[in-house]
């Protein structure tokens, strides 16, 4: 029954929902297990449709989970809140930025196992159409998030603060990984004493982000 709509649908506003509700089924699996463990089939199935059906509508798997990421990037740029911090300390300012952009990333699991897998896994199997146009956006959201940071920290260049904006993107990717181990290497790091792997990956990020910005404004 579900499959049989889905296929009638002809108006633009129809195919609309028919996408939303793809990219809301993939993103509601991603709050479950992580992008690797999905399939297209298993996606389909979720939204009551077959392989085929669902590849009207998106170029693959990997275009559908890009769809997710730029949806929820934009949704976290909307909502992301920078302190204007007025203390005089050395270093302040980037501090307090620095840190509430970490804190906001470290709130928004989704967002970062996203960037985890973007580059190495769904920028892979897209087509030219679908790549032109996602990293078009995707461009366009570090650009706001590197204005965002300039309206804080005035004495960044835009060049440095669309490297800022850039790099957290990539620390993000970096740590992100180690910030769900195996149940062995999560037992194993128990065993020697370590923090476990959910600290290490907030205070690394956000020992990152606050080196970044501050050495990027010490060079200015």
């Amino acid at each position: 029954m579900t499959t049989a709509r889905f296929q009638r649908a002809r108006r633009p506003e129809q195919v609309q929902a028919r996408r939303a509700a793809i990219l809301d089924a993939a993103a509601a699996m991603l709050a479950e297990r992580p992008v690797a463990e999905i399939s297209l089939r298993e996606l389909a199935d979720r939204v009551g449709l077959a392989k085929s059906n669902v590849l009207r509508y998106f170029d693959s798997r990997e275009a559908i989970f890009l769809e997710v990421l730029d949806r929820t990037w934009t949704a976290w740029l909307d909502r992301l809140d920078l302190p204007a911090t007025r203390s005089r300390a050395k270093h302040a300012r980037e501090t307090a930025t620095a840190t509430a952009i970490a804190d906001s990333l470290i709130a928004n699991p989704l967002l970062c196992e996203l960037f985890s897998v973007m580059g190495g896994v769904l920028e892979r199997n897209i087509s030219l159409d679908f790549a032109r146009d996602f990293k078009r956006r995707a461009g366009a959201n570090t650009a706001c998030l590197a204005t965002m940071v300039r309206d804080e920290v005035p004495e960044l260049s835009p060049p440095a603060a669309e490297h800022f904006a850039g790099a957290a993107m990539v620390v993000v990717a970096g740590l992100w990984p180690y910030a769900n181990p195996t149940p062995a290497v999560a037992a194993v790091t128990e065993e020697l004493g370590a923090p476990c792997a959910a600290d290490l990956f907030s205070q690394g990020l956000t020992e990152a982000l606050v080196n970044q910005l501050v050495g990027l404004v010490a060079r200015a």
